[in-house]
């Protein structure tokens, strides 16, 4: 479909042509001219070149490569003759003309529909039970998870912008990719280290530990300066826009997978919950979408319908409600990660967090047979409803946000592993958002400073400061009652070594 705009510009080339070819012909009056290739001696072309209306060369011995999105209208070239005008580039065409009509999943023929269906039904079942099986194996293996989902994120986020046949001149080009990946994960999974493992790191590599954001500073600069001594003239642009297309694969895929791992070690509820409240919002999404979806919802996803987004909105709230209310009375979700080595079938036990106790709630005197009535909710289950909304309003705009990518780069998915799914980035890009909208969640209304956090500002403390942290502290605890009278506030180097023997004999 043309717009007025490129029958414009086609009518302008196509006056160009004409006026440059009459010119070329009065030329010829006075004397032929002869191509480069004729002057060398080479033999004409037996098949004939003629133009139709539009200025297009029809002759099929000879095809000119497609234009790129830089091809642009050139002048007349040394013998007079213009050059055939160039159909619009990709960026303009695609802004230009309006997309093609998409067929939604209710208006499609049964056939196709229900083929669709159970590729898609029997590839999520797969998904759903091996995500079961590895949440029950224990942290380390959902860490695993996610990091291979990254990985896998991240190698197609970055093809998308890859040019082979400029990258065949720059031998280096795809190890930076890597490098700065790699320099962006020990900074973000050292930091999650630190705060939750601190006092399970060896002396060896407790410099590491001190030093740990000026080492990761320095990893990236050795990363920036290669960059730089590989730049190569010709290919500045290219480079750069790979540089910044990396960063911003840094920025979206890199960083909101390590606060879903964050999540994790906070506890495997923070991971779950959210996780399962996507599939729940995206599956019945899709239910309502292809049963009752008439009304289309965005343009940039012509398949999703406001139906499907409102049903799957209602069936988010209702499962975040209940499952919260399950969830709470495992341990093995609620307990933040002391040892990875655990498991579902280990037993698990921790303080339990106020956040996950239920408590007794007046119900308001709104409707007369529920009018001073008293029901014990956990606080997590009104924390669940707020990430269940989120899940089902706008969540799915990290996935609008992945279509307009596909719509900008001309792809119809990031990869074909899944089936009925597309790439590794059509499945998750919703849940990276999620990720990350949980784990700041959890820390402005919901975490609690923990001792790791605490550990590790002290020891960036000279003695003296330390001292007296120590001293306060014990001030506080004997003031409390939590602490032995008799143990005293240490005031020199020799009575905390006391302190401490009493302490231990006492022990």
């Amino acid at each position: 479909m043309r717009t007025a705009a490129y029958q414009r510009r086609r009518s302008k080339l196509s006056g160009a042509v004409d006026t440059a070819t009459s010119a070329s012909s009065s030329s010829d009056d006075h004397g032929p001219s002869r191509s480069p290739a004729r002057s060398r001696g080479a033999p004409a072309s037996s098949s004939p070149r003629r133009a139709d209306g539009g200025g297009r060369d029809t002759s099929r011995a000879r095809r000119s490569p497609p234009p790129s999105e830089t091809d642009v209208p050139r002048g007349p070239s040394r013998s007079g003759r213009v050059p055939p005008p160039m159909p619009l580039s990709g960026t303009e065409a695609e802004w230009e003309t309006d997309y093609p009509p998409v067929e939604l999943l209710a208006a499609a023929t049964p056939e196709k529909k229900w083929r669709n269906w159970w590729v898609r039904t029997t590839w999520t079942l797969i998904m759903v039970a091996l995500f079961f099986v590895i949440l029950l194996a224990g942290h380390v293996w959902v860490v695993l998870l996610v990091v291979a989902i990254q990985l896998a994120v991240f190698k197609e986020v970055i093809q998308i912008a890859h040019v082979p046949s400029k990258e065949k001149k720059l031998p280096w080009f795809r190890l930076v990719n890597w490098y700065f990946l790699a320099a962006t994960n020990y900074y973000l999974y050292g930091v999650s280290i630190l705060e939750h493992f601190f006092r399970h790191i060896p002396p060896v590599l407790v410099p590491l530990a001190t030093h740990h954001r000026f080492i990761s500073f320095s990893l990236y600069v050795i990363g920036l300066v290669f960059f730089v001594l590989n730049l190569k003239r010709g290919h500045y642009k290219f480079q750069f826009a790979q540089f910044a297309w990396t960063h911003m694969a840094l920025l979206l895929v890199v960083l909101q997978s390590h606060a879903i791992i964050n999540n994790v070690l906070e506890g495997l509820i923070w991971f779950f919950l959210p996780s399962a409240l996507v599939i729940v919002n995206d599956v019945f999404a899709y239910i309502f979408g292809f049963f009752f979806g008439k009304t289309p919802l965005i343009k940039l996803s012509p398949k999703k319908t406001w139906e499907g987004f409102v049903g799957g909105a209602l069936a988010t709230l209702a499962f975040g409600f209940m499952a919260s209310s399950i969830l709470i009375q495992v341990p093995y979700f609620i307990c933040p990660v002391t040892d990875l080595s655990s498991s579902f079938w280990v037993d698990v036990s921790c303080p339990v967090n106020p956040v996950f106790v239920p408590k007794p709630y007046r119900i308001p005197p709104v409707l007369p047979f529920l009018a001073n009535r008293t029901i014990h909710i956990a606080p997590l289950q009104f924390h669940a409803l707020v990430l269940s909304l989120f899940a089902s309003s706008i969540a799915p705009f990290g996935g609008f946000f992945a279509s307009g990518v596909k719509r900008a780069f001309k792809l119809k998915d990031f990869g074909e592993l899944i089936p009925g799914h597309g790439g590794v980035t059509d499945r998750f890009d919703c849940q990276f958002i999620m990720g990350t909208f949980t784990s700041i969640y959890v820390t402005s209304f919901v975490g609690r400073l923990g001792a790791a956090d605490v550990l590790l500002r002290l020891m960036h403390l000279e003695t003296a400061d330390q001292l007296a942290v120590y001293r306060q502290l014990t001030q506080l605890l004997l003031e409390a009652g939590a602490l032995d009278p008799q143990v005293g506030v240490p005031g020199t180097a020799a009575v905390v070594a006391d302190t401490i023997a009493a302490a231990t004999a006492t022990a």
